[in-house]
């Protein structure tokens, strides 16, 4: 199934049943008097979200969803029919905005959440307008208009954390490693090519979800590579990890003899310190509030590097993060435990 998180569409509840110009006609029962019955109230809009949907797939072809307008009101004082109600499903974590606003209408973020545009009143019978001085009313009321709307639906996925990192940091690779996930896994950039949840099993009935999210690069909250399309993900994650990959990164010492892969330019690599602050940046472009986020700072792929490298480059990393920073390998296994505990002991705290 594909994934799509953003989606526009027009709305229109149903139009309620115009009210029924009618007399009572009956053998031996002379002046019978109005009775037109009322119109049928239109059919509403709901939206409810459902985890039976993880994507907003079904409402990318449809461009307009309507409820069924109500039966106009009948004789003998009988009542219209009521249209139907038109029922959509949508992911939990969804928020629905006017289109041409931008105001944010509803965010239904539990099981089971709706929001619902009424369809209209239906008109009142003949019935109702006979007094003492109008005894043959012979006009009745239309029924209320449906209400038009055009909104975007934004998926936002329910995580605590959110997993950041340069293509190739190893996310993938970790949140299948914690978790029951199975995200695509291979060894070139921008594997992921949507966000990924994963639910991580603490101990007896201590869990977290994780979102991971596809690889930022330099100009990504400008709309350069993947990640920049779902940064929106990470607006409910009350704790942001960053992966910086060990093989990705350098020392100020490198030389051109030591073995170590240059950068694509041919130029030295970007120190591990510099890497990060390249990740906040994007993400403070984006939206200054989620650099503000809390973060744990994780030096990854310790595997592929020497050990002795892996220790100078995590005391570079610590030292330019100014706080403490774990290393682990999601291969071999290597700190991941001591990563899950530290993210439940900070969620613990927070809640």
């Amino acid at each position: 199934m594909k994934f799509v998180d953003e989606v526009s569409f027009h709305i229109a509840s149903g139009h309620g049943g115009a009210g029924a110009v009618s007399f009572h006609r009956e053998k031996h029962v002379p002046r019978g008097g109005p009775d037109g019955g009322d119109g049928g109230k239109g059919g509403s809009v709901i939206f409810r979200a459902s985890t039976s949907r993880n994507t907003l797939v079904d409402f990318r072809f449809n461009k307009t969803y309507r409820g069924e307008d109500g039966r106009p009101g009948g004789t003998n004082q009988m009542t219209g029919r009521g249209g139907e109600d038109l029922v959509l499903l949508v992911p939990v974590g969804t928020q629905i905005s006017d289109d041409a606003t931008d105001e944010l209408l509803a965010d239904l973020d539990v099981e089971g959440a709706e929001w619902v545009i009424e369809g209209g009143r239906g008109g009142k019978g003949n019935l109702h307008f006979k007094s003492a001085r109008m005894r043959t009313p012979r006009f009745a009321q239309d029924g209320e208009p449906g209400v038009e709307l055009k909104v975007r639906l934004e998926l936002k996925l329910l995580a605590d954390v959110g997993l950041l990192g340069l293509p190739n940091a190893g996310k993938s690779t970790l949140i299948s490693r914690i978790s029951a996930a199975k995200p695509k896994i291979a060894d070139y950039p921008f594997t992921t090519l949507v966000p990924n949840l994963g639910v991580v099993q603490v101990g007896e009935g201590r869990s977290f979800v994780m979102a991971d999210i596809p690889g930022l690069v330099e100009g990504a909250a400008d709309g350069v590579g993947l990640g920049h399309q779902f940064l929106r993900h990470l607006d409910r994650c009350g704790l942001l990890v960053h992966l910086v990959p060990a093989d990705q990164v350098g020392l100020p010492d490198d030389g051109p003899d030591d073995g170590v892969l240059l950068a694509e330019d041919g130029g030295p690599l970007p120190g591990p310190a510099a890497c990060l602050e390249r990740l906040n940046s994007e993400l403070a472009a984006y939206d200054a509030a989620l650099a503000e986020r809390p973060q744990l700072v994780c030096l990854s792929k310790i595997d592929a590097v020497a050990p002795e490298r892996a220790e100078a480059l995590l005391a570079a990393l610590q030292e330019g993060a100014g706080r403490r920073v774990l290393g682990l390998s999601a291969v071999t296994g290597a700190g991941t435990d001591k990563l899950v505990h530290a993210i439940e002991r900070w969620l613990s705290a927070d809640r």
